[in-house]
């Protein structure tokens, strides 16, 4: 039986197994299989029609059950498992988590339909629309048909806002420049209701307080003109005073060490602390009072807003300080229109220790494990500041690829302080909810590379992170110094560096100080964008005041040591760029392109080896092995002749990688990705031909190919993908692309060529 055969054979099993759905139908039942909705009449514009009718099917209730070209393999599994007989087990979970019920057209309502899609018609300008229901009966299957014929849209002549002088009706009129209501445009409730919410939230800006848009009404005149309204917003007779008055803050009271399950708070006069417009009691005195002055925007006399209010319970709960932040704003018994601002925060406990055992893997496609040890204060010196110390050991393999046996042993500890402001002779005004920090961190790790050599590392670093809203992040490392040192270097790996020398760069002692500086831009998080986009550069900074005092210059041979070892001087950026096309909730198109190039001058010879670019693994060009590929045209394999593959590295860098990722089904999702990149040295290594970036750096790209699975079990994403090159840049030029060399049905092609690849989320 040949190919064509087969695939028949399995999409005829498939259509039979689908039709055999009707069978499990209760006696009498027939299969509800959807609804079709038609716009007719002349009174609309064919454009309008589309939009109306897309938007009609959706409001028809019940939904069909889901389908993929025809079949309902959902409802097969359901049918398939049959009913368990306990409400736990295999066939439970196959039933009720992956399977699904099938959609009975006795559940179909025609009436409460026909009156919804009249009413979503007439609601959006479409008066003296007409329905009307029918159904269709084909076997053990019925659809439903709905026919709309709308009136001529009535459109928008003007909106009218209150003209008369009093407090809240000024302000409602006040707000009248972006208004979502617009001249010409089509009548719209929605549109109402969105204004009406619009208009309440910029009361609140202008200390309306007890202002809600429920006070807010909108009448519709229709007899201005043919298809035309007015439309003229007033505020409700009947909406209390209170919500008719602007409000400024007057007294300003924290609680900082509440019990939320308390019904009153107890008071002496000895637990009141008096800080600028603060009133702070704390009998015990656990925080200094400059830490709420930072966080609470309100000022005494401040015009109430909604801005401040949200900002400021933002910034206390992002002290990571509080178990709960709780506020309330009460009128004041003051003479005027005040209100008094009340804030009650239950701390979390100050100490704590926890213990943690990971997964995890890395670009360098190694999978381990590792046991972390965690103690913490987060209140050390009554600033909330937070200082976390942890010790950590831990063990990785490579699952797949040439340094299988090759595992790597890491243990080490870490200290951590984070000071909830800027600890600098500068100030930083962020308008927004995130409180600037402050960290300095000093750490100690051993690692050994079983059968090739150990390293230590010292690191330390000093910097602030700050965020200007939700989508713009900055981190500046005022200084970040690095200091590793090699022992126990084998007989194996000596013989790779007298085979080639550029690998003793790896063992090399290191010391890397300088100041490093990111920035990160991300709108992801609107789920509701179509097209989202992530952005990070880098700039990396080492060595260049120490280099230009010094007069640093190994090219003369005047090297500067300290500590007895040369210090790094280099320049080094890297922009790593992402989009994601969101074609529907449950698939979308995601690519990410990386450019990153290092300069090292002054006091190095070239760019550190720790500091250099990789390509390759598990979350960059998946169709090789870890950090096998390049430079440039350079087969690092080749010249290897242990089964031991050293890390490729080099001083520029350009990857560009892109993932459509879909929903099959449950907590299973697909993906079909292509990645392409590579990088190269800025000199000539005589150890590796072909490394050098040339104007020839586009016909030195790598690209590979594949398809994966991922399973969202919502606390952690396991991806599998299996990936194989579709161009080699270490072929001989003309031979690089090997399309025509594809061959699943080859064990020999799938050993040298098919990778696959077990990691913990996704690669970008």
């Amino acid at each position: 039986m040949n190919k064509s055969h087969l695939l028949y054979f399995l999409f005829l099993g498939l259509f039979a197994s689908s039709c055999s759905n009707t069978r499990f139908l209760p006696e009498g039942e027939l299969l509800y299989t959807g609804a079709k909705v038609t716009v007719e009449g002349k009174e609309v514009s064919k454009k309008e029609k589309k939009a109306l009718k897309t938007a009609l099917k959706e409001v028809v209730r019940p939904k069909p059950n889901s389908s993929i070209l025809g079949l309902r393999p959902k409802l097969y599994i359901y049918n398939l498992a049959g009913t368990p007989k306990k409400e736990k087990g295999w066939r439970h979970w196959l039933r009720t988590k992956v399977g699904e019920a099938p959609v009975l057209y006795s559940q179909v309502d025609l009436e409460y339909n026909k009156s919804v899609l009249q009413n979503f018609a007439e609601n959006s300008g479409y008066f003296n629309t007409k329905t009307s229901a029918d159904s269709t009966r084909h076997g053990k299957k019925a659809t439903a048909e709905y026919s709309v014929k709308p009136g001529k849209q009535y459109k928008i002549k003007e909106v009218k806002f209150p003209t008369d002088s009093s407090i809240i009706s000024t302000a409602v009129r006040n707000t009248r420049r972006r208004s979502l209501l617009k001249k010409e445009e089509g009548y719209s409730l929605d549109a109402i209701k969105e204004e009406r919410v619009r208009i309440g939230a910029r009361l609140k800006e202008k200390g309306f307080f007890y202002f809600n848009p429920d006070y807010l009404k909108v009448q519709v005149d229709t007899t201005v003109a043919d298809h035309q309204v007015d439309l003229i917003v007033k505020v409700k007779d009947e909406a209390p005073k209170l919500a008719e008055t602007p409000y400024k803050i007057n007294k300003i009271i924290v609680y900082p060490n509440y019990s939320i399950g308390s019904d009153s708070v107890k008071t002496n006069m000895d637990s009141i602390q008096k800080y600028n417009d603060l009133t702070i009691i704390d009998p015990e005195n656990l925080f200094k009072p400059r830490i709420f002055d930072r966080a609470l925007y309100f000022k005494k006399d401040d015009l109430y807003n909604r801005t401040n209010h949200n900002l400021s319970l933002n910034r206390l709960v992002n002290l990571g300080t509080f178990k709960f932040v709780k506020n309330q704003f009460r009128v004041s018994d003051t003479t005027g229109n005040y209100l008094d601002a009340y804030y009650y925060l239950t701390p979390l406990p100050k100490k704590s220790i926890r213990l943690e055992l990971l997964a995890k893997t890395n670009s360098a496609n190694y999978t381990g494990t590792e046991l972390n040890l965690n103690w913490s204060n987060r209140n050390t010196f009554r600033g909330a500041e937070l200082l976390t110390i942890s010790a950590f050991g831990g063990v990785e393999v490579q699952v797949s690829g040439q340094n299988n046996g090759f595992n790597v042993y890491r243990v080490g500890t870490e200290a951590n302080l984070v000071w909830p402001r800027l600890v600098a002779p500068f100030k930083l005004n962020s308008p927004s909810g995130f409180v600037p920090k402050t960290k300095a961190t000093l750490g100690y790790e051993f690692q050994n590379r079983t059968k090739l050599y150990s390293l230590q590392t010292f690191k330390g670093s000093f910097g602030y992170l700050w965020k200007e809203n939700e989508r713009k992040e900055h981190l500046l490392n005022v200084t970040e110094i690095t200091y590793a040192s090699p022992q126990n270097v084998t007989a194996l790996y000596q013989e790779q560096i007298d085979a080639n020398e550029s690998l003793g760069k790896v063992i090399e002692k290191q010391l890397i100080f300088g100041p490093t500086y990111s920035y990160t831009y991300t709108n992801t998080l609107q789920k509701r964008k179509k097209n989202t986009f992530y952005y990070k550069g880098t700039i990396d900074l080492a060595g260049n005041i120490a280099g230009l005092v010094s007069g640093a210059n190994v090219q003369k041979g005047d090297t500067i040591k300290l500590f007895d070892v040369p210090f790094s001087q280099f320049v080094k950026i890297e922009n790593d760029f992402r989009h994601y096309y969101k074609f529907s909730p449950d698939s979308q198109l995601a690519s990410r392109i990386i450019v990153g190039a290092g300069y090292a001058y002054g006091n190095s010879a070239e760019m550190p080896f720790i500091k250099q670019f990789f390509i390759g693994g598990t979350n960059s060009l998946r169709a090789f092995r870890a950090r096998s590929i390049g430079p440039g045209s350079f087969d690092g394999a080749s010249t290897n002749t242990n089964t031991f593959l050293p890390d490729q590295s080099g001083d520029i860098k350009l990857e560009f990688n892109t993932e459509y990722r879909a929903k099959i089904y449950g907590l299973v999702k697909g993906a079909l990705f292509i990645d392409a990149g590579n990088i190269w040295l800025l000199n000539e290594n005589p150890d590796k031909p072909g490394a050098k970036f040339s104007k020839k750096f586009l016909n030195e790209i790598a690209v590979g190919a594949g398809a994966g699975l991922r399973f969202d079990f919502s606390f952690l994403i396991l991806r599998t993908d299996f990936a194989f090159p579709i161009r080699k840049p270490y072929l001989p030029d003309g031979d690089r692309w090997v399309l025509d060399q594809i061959n699943f049905g080859s064990g020999t092609w799938r050993k040298e060529n098919l990778i696959f690849n077990l990691a913990i989320g996704y690669p970008f």
